[in-house]
């Protein structure tokens, strides 16, 4: 009886984990990076004074954060290489692409020469009608927003049926 219910409570729990929304959001004009999978896991990436950049690793109540482009004391020794590769097919890719939505885009741009600023102008309001939000400017202004989001049936069911 207990063995069942600690089944049943594993079963609820991985196909709980199936709907948790996954956020990819990118904000350049708050300098806020980050995957995050609601409520589990979050992996920023965040200026450092010290180094380049540091992620900021936070899942549930453990929180740690390391430096990606630090040079390694250690030499690392010569990896074998191996000849067994797995082939992806295109359609399945692109079928794990579509299926991410994408909750907000903003692109705000200034290319710095006013020639190409006048001639991408007719372009972004286009796309700024008819896609998202695309907007030039001659103010030496730049950003990009992107609010991406998915949930783990979704890119599973994608790959599947591709």
């Amino acid at each position: 009886m207990v063995l069942t219910g600690v089944i049943l409570l594993v079963v609820l729990l991985a196909l709980g984990l199936l709907f948790v929304p996954i956020q990819i959001y990118i904000d350049t004009d708050t300098l806020q990076y980050f995957v995050r999978i609601k409520g589990l896991a979050k992996a920023s990436v965040e200026p450092d004074k010290k180094e380049l950049l540091r992620i900021r690793l936070k899942v549930l109540f453990f929180e740690r954060c390391f430096y990606p482009i630090k040079k390694s004391s250690k030499p690392k020794p010569p990896q074998k290489k191996t000849k067994h590769k797995r082939k992806i097919k295109f359609g399945k890719i692109v079928g794990v692409i579509r299926s991410f939505e994408v909750r907000r885009f903003a692109l705000d741009m200034d290319t710095g020469d006013y020639v190409v600023n006048a001639k991408m102008y007719p372009v972004f309001m286009l796309l700024n009608q008819y896609v998202a939000s695309f907007h030039i400017n001659f103010e030496d202004r730049n950003r990009l927003l992107v609010d991406i989001r998915n949930r783990p049936y979704r890119i599973l069911k994608s790959f599947i049926n591709n």
